[in-house]
């Protein structure tokens, strides 16, 4: 079954038929432009297909007769410099304590604006025994005498013969691993 015809699919295949005899034949040039603005043949493909996607989103504002190599290639410059940005706002880090850090300041900022209650309703107990059981033995040993069953670092240290210090460091290293492999917004059942 065919739809009837509306009255913009007269003018939706003039402005194809446009901008494909108009913009389409600048392609390589657009390409050699997104090259030079990335350095690698995949981000240059990402770069040329938004270029022209918001070419012909925006096609309404091109002026006929006008310049449209130099169109295009301003819109990939843009594209490129808003890509950009939007890469610079994330970094990836591999440090556990940083991302612990971030996330502390995280919290001291919603807390700040009001909605810390959110983070009383996260359930985080999947997040927590998830990372218990991702443990090695005797690291799961310490976190469960300690955390679960309330005993001291000194007394779980005493019973399992290990140094103090050792026991510490358990903990530090099960808190960056929950705080890293948190779901957030995921629904959670508890399971400890």
């Amino acid at each position: 079954m065919t739809l009837p015809p509306t009255d913009d699919q007269p003018q939706r295949s003039e402005r194809d038929e446009t901008f494909a005899t108009t913009a389409l034949p600048h392609l390589s040039t657009i390409v050699r432009v997104a090259t030079a603005l990335t350095g690698n043949a995949a981000d240059t493909e990402d770069l040329v297909q938004e270029t022209f996607l918001r070419a012909y989103r925006h096609w309404h504002t091109f002026q006929p007769g006008s310049d449209c190599k130099s169109w295009l290639a301003t819109i990939c410059r843009h594209t490129f410099a808003e890509l950009r940005r939007r890469a610079n706002r994330s970094i990836a880090v591999d440090d556990q304590e940083l991302e612990s850090l971030a996330t502390a300041r995280l919290h001291t900022t919603a807390r700040a604006k009001g909605v810390d209650d959110m983070f009383a309703r996260l359930d985080l107990g999947p997040a927590i025994a998830t990372a218990i059981r991702a443990l090695e033995p005797h690291y799961r040993d310490v976190v469960l005498l300690v955390d679960v069953d309330g005993f001291s670092y000194e007394e779980v240290a005493s019973s399992l013969d290990i140094p103090g210090s050792r026991a510490i460091e358990v903990r530090k290293f099960t808190t960056a691993l929950c705080v890293t492999s948190t779901p957030f917004g995921s629904p959670v059942e508890p399971d400890v």
